[in-house]
């Protein structure tokens, strides 16, 4: 086979491997299918950032017992149309898609559903999820924080994370409207992606140790926000709605992803 030759797989085929790689790892099977949809979800739109090169990660995570295999998985209703659920470090594809069932009961009886969810891992493209509602014809708004690898707008040391806003809207005729984007220029994930096929990035992405923008996805220190101020800004109330409001982490405080794969994030 050819240098950088593309190989097709059907989509059963394809999620049917996600799912036993990631029941192989350790992930209990209704945890695995809800990944394995995400990853597929993400995948087919050429969201690749949040497909199957996340597969590395989940598995060694797992492994590592880094998520929480057997969670006591909670939903507190907090008022007529809010809650919280409680993910107890889960893997967060399986959580997100729990909570937002959640919400979506809540709108169908009250009108408007909000849900937050504390305590998660990882829960890939959360346009899934906005999407998820309006498939039940509801009109959907999706935050989530990440930890800190984006600079300020002109500094150079990371505060926020990527934290990326999706938003889905029913039709009356077709698929849903969905917009999904993360809240920097790209999502840490197409760094990944550009290490995992070597190929360079543009300089507007993200900068080096220095604080200067590099073509190399290897030197990335942090990434850039989109529309420099106006981008951070998003990136505050994002995490102020998803972390400060829930009595999490915020800003630099939020736990790396990648830093301890053995340890639940908190």
């Amino acid at each position: 086979m050819e240098e950088g030759a593309l190989i097709y797989v059907e989509r059963g085929k394809l999620r049917q491997l996600f799912k036993e790689k990631l029941t192989h790892a350790g992930l209990p099977d209704a945890q695995a299918e809800k990944t394995a949809d995400l990853m597929i979800f993400a995948d087919e739109r050429g969201i690749h950032s949040h497909g199957s090169v996340r597969m590395q990660y989940y598995t060694e995570r797992i492994a590592k017992k880094g998520f929480n295999l057997e969670p006591d998985l909670k939903f507190t209703k907090t008022g007529p149309s809010a809650g919280t659920y409680f993910g107890d470090n889960a893997v967060g594809h399986y959580v997100a898609y729990q909570a937002m069932e959640e919400a979506i009961n809540l709108a169908k009886s009250s009108g408007i559903g909000m849900v937050g969810i504390q305590e998660m891992g990882h829960s890939g493209a959360i346009g899934y999820f906005a999407e998820q509602a309006a498939k039940q014809g509801m009109v959907t708004l999706t935050v989530c924080q990440s930890d800190p690898m984006v600079v300020p707008f002109g500094g150079t040391e990371p505060y926020f994370g990527t934290n990326p806003i999706a938003f889905a809207s029913p039709r009356k005729n077709g698929e849903p409207i969905l917009f999904d984007m993360a809240t920097t220029v790209q999502a840490w994930g197409k760094i990944l992606d550009a290490r995992s096929k070597h190929k360079s990035i543009p300089d507007t992405w993200a900068v080096d140790k220095q604080g200067e923008p590099t073509t190399n996805p290897f030197e990335v220190a942090a990434l850039l926000p989109v529309a420099g101020p106006k981008g951070y800004g998003l990136m505050m109330m994002v995490d102020i709605l998803a972390g400060s409001l829930l009595g999490l982490p915020f800003g630099k405080h939020v736990t790396s992803m990648y830093e301890d794969l053995s340890q639940y994030r908190r």
